[in-house]
């Protein structure tokens, strides 16, 4: 069967048993994080939903247990925008001595103000690329030894954009610039933070082949989707049920359909042994060319080592 863009994540999963899984899904309040969660769950998976917001979780969680009693679904706190709290969150999971075999850095921020971190971060930068980079570095051992000691695949999922591909500034990633408020553009540093997500799995993915390691690491655009991902757009404001309504007219996909590429991503057969790749509709394509760029994709590594050093420890 030949998925497009209006499949969803159920379908994309059918018939997949993922009852021996573990999975981490970031930004699971709500949208395409509570539904990838729910659908990972309905398949099987121990599912940890880690947001910044444990009361929405919570709720997430009993919503998912609600429609399936048999779920196996848990919450951990964790602000990706707080190198501290991304560090705290992964010490949380280790304790709990769990395997890990799926991470789904699904979590992210759209065309915000301009506003720095807790760390002095551009908020879109931080939130979208350096926190999700640090969870993934923090929680990596354990994904090897569960992949080791299972002999699962362990499948890691950047959720970027097709902003990626027009949005990035010239040279794709600012590095000199990144936190400079006079030449903040929304949109430009969205762009940015995207185009880091497709190089952070690329140039993991190089590593985990070279290290000969059981793990994929792969990124995926999951669609234009109204979710509150849109709250920060003046348009969003009051025009909500107007954009539900046109959607199927101008291309926005349901909350059902985004999370179908991450969902075929992180548990179809079919995307087993792939790794290092971009996907658009459950079909891997073409990313842009600095996403493409392997001395980009180092670079980018360093620094993001530079910016998380004293939490890699």
């Amino acid at each position: 069967m030949a998925f497009t863009m209006r499949s969803t994540a159920e379908q994309v999963t059918k018939d997949v048993d993922a009852s021996a899984l573990t999975a981490i899904v970031t930004g699971g309040t709500s949208g395409l994080g509570a539904e990838t969660a729910r659908v990972l769950a309905l398949r099987g998976a121990r599912v940890f939903l880690m947001g910044r917001n444990v009361e929405a979780a919570s709720k997430v969680k009993e919503d998912i247990l609600h429609s399936i009693p048999q779920a196996r679904v848990e919450v951990l706190e964790g602000d990706l925008s707080s190198l501290a709290s991304v560090k705290q969150c992964a010490n949380d999971f280790l304790a709990l001595k769990s395997p890990l075999n799926i991470l789904i850095n699904n979590a992210g921020v759209m065309a915000s103000p301009y506003q720095l971190s807790k760390d002095g971060i551009e908020m879109q930068f931080a939130t979208n690329h350096v926190g999700p980079f640090l969870l993934t570095y923090l929680l990596m051992d354990k994904m090897k030894e569960t992949a080791r000691e299972s002999g699962i695949e362990g499948r890691i999922i950047n959720v970027s954009s097709v902003g990626h591909t027009f949005l990035a500034p010239k040279g794709g990633i600012a590095f000199d610039t990144i936190n400079n408020e006079a030449k903040y553009n929304p949109w430009k540093a969205y762009g940015q933070s995207k185009l880091a997500n497709v190089l952070h799995a690329s140039e993991l993915s190089r590593q985990l082949k070279e290290q000969g390691v059981n793990i994929t690491t792969n990124s995926v655009h999951p669609g234009a989707i109204n979710t509150n991902l849109l709250r920060h757009i003046p348009m969003y404001k009051g025009a909500k049920a107007i954009l539900n309504h046109l959607g199927m007219f101008i291309g926005f996909r349901t909350v059902t359909q985004g999370a179908s590429t991450q969902c075929f991503v992180a548990l179809n057969p079919k995307a087993k042994g792939v790794t290092g790749k971009y996907f658009s509709d459950c079909k891997e394509v073409k990313p842009s060319k600095y996403a493409r760029d392997p001395d980009l994709a180092k670079k980018l590594w360093d620094f993001s080592i530079g910016l998380t050093s004293q939490y890699l420890i």
